[in-house]
């Protein structure tokens, strides 16, 4: 119990402090101004994802102070709903999306995704807090705590209006800015550009089952316990 507060506290101020560190120092130069302005530091997917998980953390830290981490609590407190279902719907997804798209892209050209000029403005360290611990963070958080997923017809539901939601927003910016906020999307066409939106939708959909059924093989035992819990409540 005491480990699992550890490991949340330190997952909320890493977060916490790489999207402060981030917003506060961080200027990223650009040939339009405007495009510095607009949609400040929520145009970049990379922070509106750390602050999921700042927000997650945090959630999780007020669960293990006055909600529960029994695996198969008589009722569930509100606190501990809303942790299980931001893991499952955006938490884990989100960072997995992020962080294998970001390294991919990484590993092919770098300049697409995070150009060599940006070096001096967007150190190493804060590099990885926003793209390499995310998705470790997340990986041992879904081996040290069970939840419940929801249905997946509704998860999906709420994980893709949130991607959809981000497609158009960086639509909106591109449109009053004329920049686009990731450069691979200026080198591709617009029919290869819709099919890199519905590629990225697919694949982010796919993490989500991916988290869901590591959920259901780690804790195997758990969900079976959950499920009849829920039957006998029902008859």
């Amino acid at each position: 119990m005491l480990l699992q507060m550890l490991f949340h506290l330190v997952g909320a101020l890493q977060f916490a402090y790489g999207c402060y560190y981030d917003h506060t120092y961080v200027r990223v130069p650009s040939s339009s101004g405007s495009a510095v302005v607009f949609g400040g530091k929520l145009k970049f997917l990379t922070f509106i994802d750390a602050m999921i998980q700042t927000v997650y953390f945090t959630v999780a830290l007020i669960n293990d102070v006055c909600g529960s981490n029994e695996p198969t609590p008589s009722q569930k407190p509100l606190i501990r709903r809303i942790k299980d279902s931001l893991f499952s719907m955006l938490a884990f997804p989100v960072a997995m999306f992020v962080g294998t798209t970001f390294w991919g892209i990484y590993a092919i050209d770098r300049e697409l995704i995070l150009p060599r000029s940006l070096d001096a403005v967007f150190p190493v360290w804060l590099n990885h807090v926003m793209h390499t611990n995310i998705v470790v963070f997340m990986i041992i958080e879904l081996l040290m705590s069970f939840r419940m997923y929801p249905a997946r017809k509704f998860g999906l539901t709420v994980l893709s209006t949130f991607m959809l939601g981000y497609a158009v927003w960086i639509h909106v910016i591109y449109f009053n800015t004329g920049v686009w906020v990731y450069p691979i999307l200026a080198v591709l066409n617009w029919p290869m550009r819709i099919a890199f939106y519905l590629f990225g939708l697919a694949y982010v959909s796919s993490l989500y089952v991916v988290g869901e059924r590591l959920n259901k093989t780690v804790w195997a035992q758990e969900v079976q316990d959950t499920v009849k819990s829920g039957k006998k409540k029902a008859q």
